[in-house]
C-alpha cells in the first residue's frame, strides 16, 4: 500500500491527525494494534482545552461535542474544610469543555469511517524502517499475513509502549522521567456529580478529585499507595474515604452508587527528546507522559497534532519543510510547560511519604496564596484552559 502519511496508533491523537489531514486533501493510513472496540472501551480523561476544541471544530467533528459537552468556566480547590473557586472565564476569557476522551475517539472514528479513511486494526509486530531516508515504510502482520505501507512521513501516535519512540536510535534519544510515590484509585459511577464543577482536594488523608463525564456519570479519584490494589477497596470503602477528603458540605450531598469501572493508575512525568528523527514524528504519549493532575495528557497530545498537521500542510501545500524541520523544537517548548504545570499542581495537592510538618505548612501557605492572589489564579487558569499553540 502507498500513502502520504502513515499514522501508527489509532487512538484520539492518531485519528485527529488523520481527519485533519483529510480535510486538507492529504492521504493517510492509520495502523492500530488493538480492535476498535478495545480503543473505544478505554476510560480516560475528559477535560478538553480550548485548543483541542478548536481542532475538533477544524476537523469537522465538533457537533456532538458541542451538543453534549459541558462548558466549565472554573474549578474548585479545597484544603481541609476550606474551598475556593478559580474563575477561568473571568481570569482568561476562556473555558474548558468536559467531554470524555472515549467520546472524542468515537466522533473521530465516525468521521474517518464516513470519509472512507483507511484504518487497519489488530496490526501486530509493527516495524518502522527507513525513517531516516526519503522512503520510509511501516510493515505489520494481520492474522499472520505480512503487509507493508510505503509513505512520505510517519506519525508515531502509538503511546508509551509503542514502537515509534524505540525506533529512534538510543544514542540520539534522551529521556527524562520522574516517578511519583503514589497512584490514583479511580471509579466510574452512574451517579450525578457532587458539584457542577470539578473539585481538586488537598487533605491530610491525601488527594481526591471529584470529576464528571455527564449529568449522570461521575468519575472520582483518591490518592493511594503504589502498592495498593483495587481488590482492597470495596465501593463502600471508597465512598467513605472520599467523603473524608472533601469538605463536609460537599460530602453531605454526595450521591453514591455501584462502580462500573475501578482501577489504579500510577503517576509519572516523562519526556523524550527529540520528538522527530528523519521522517518519523512522535505525538502524544509516544513522546511524553504527564500526571493526570490538571488533565494535560490528551491536550498535550493535541498540541503535538497541531504542530505536525500544520507542518505537513505547509509541506504539501507550499513545498516548505520549515515546519517539519522545527516540529520537535516547537512541540517540546509547549510540552515542557505542560509538564511543569502538571508537576506543580501534583506537588501542591498530594501528600508525600517523606513530607514533614514543614512541607505540609508550605502546601497550605501556597494554597492560601492561590486563594487570595489574583495573579496566582490567573497563572493557574491560563495553564488550565490551555496555553496558546
Amino acid at each position: 500500500m502507498r500513502t502520504q502519511v502513515a499514522i501508527v496508533g489509532g487512538g484520539p491523537s492518531g485519528l485527529l491527525l488523520s481527519q485533519l489531514l483529510h480535510v486538507q486533501g492529504i492521504d493517510s493510513i492509520v495502523i492500530e494494534r488493538k480492535t476498535k472496540d478495545y480503543v473505544l472501551g478505554r476510560i480516560r480523561a475528559g477535560v478538553l482545552e480550548r485548543g483541542l476544541v478548536a481542532l475538533m471544530e477544524e476537523a469537522g467533528c465538533a457537533d456532538r461535542m458541542h451538543a453534549e459537552g459541558i462548558i466549565h468556566d472554573g474549578t474548585l480547590i479545597s484544603f481541609g474544610q476550606e474551598m475556593f473557586r478559580v474563575d477561568f472565564a473571568d481570569l482568561t476569557g476562556h473555558s474548558v469543555m468536559v467531554y470524555g476522551q472515549t467520546e472524542v475517539t468515537r466522533d473521530l472514528y465516525a468521521a474517518r469511517e464516513a470519509a472512507g479513511g483507511r484504518i487497519v486494526c489488530e496490526a501486530e509486530d509493527v516495524v518502522i524502517e527507513g525513517a531516516d531516508t526519503d522512503a520510509p515504510t511501516v510493515s505489520y502482520a494481520v492474522q499472520g499475513a505480512r503487509q507493508a505501507i510505503t509513505c512520505d512521513f510517519i506519525a508515531g501516535c502509538d503511546g508509551f509502549h509503542g514502537v515509534s519512540r524505540k525506533t529512534i536510535p538510543d544514542h540520539l534519544r534522551q529521556e527524562f522521567e520522574k516517578v511519583y510515590p503514589y497512584g490514583w484509585l479511580g471509579i466510574l459511577s452512574e451517579t450525578p456529580p457532587v458539584n457542577h464543577e470539578l473539585i481538586y482536594a488537598n487533605s491530610e488523608r491525601g488527594f481526591a478529585l471529584c470529576s464528571q463525564r455527564n449529568a449522570n456519570l461521575s468519575r472520582y479519584y483518591i490518592q493511594c499507595s503504589m502498592s495498593d490494589h483495587v481488590d482492597n477497596w470495596s465501593d463502600e470503602a471508597f465512598w467513605d474515604e472520599l467523603k473524608k477528603r472533601i469538605p463536609s458540605d460537599q460530602a453531605d450531598t454526595l450521591i453514591t452508587g455501584p462502580s462500573i469501572e475501578k482501577s489504579i493508575a500510577p503517576l509519572r512525568s516523562f519526556v523524550t527528546e527529540p520528538m522527530q528523527w528523519g521522517r518519523l514524528f512522535l505525538c502524544g504519549d509516544a513522546a511524553h507522559i504527564v500526571p493526570p493532575t490538571g488533565a494535560k495528557g490528551l491536550n498535550t497530545a493535541a498540541s503535538d497534532v497541531h504542530y505536525l498537521y500544520h507542518a505537513l500542510r505547509m509541506f504539501y501545500g507550499e513545498g516548505s519543510e520549515n515546519g517539519l524541520n522545527t516540529y520537535s523544537q516547537k512541540a517540546l517548548l509547549r510540552v515542557w510547560k505542560a509538564e511543569r504545570f502538571s508537576w506543580w499542581f501534583s506537588n501542591l495537592m498530594h501528600s508525600y511519604p517523606d513530607h514533614t510538618a514543614f512541607d505540609h505548612k508550605m502546601q497550605i501557605a501556597e494554597l492560601e496564596f492561590l486563594r487570595s492572589n489574583r495573579a496566582a489564579q490567573m497563572a493557574m487558569a491560563e495553564n488550565y484552559v490551555g496555553l496558546p499553540y
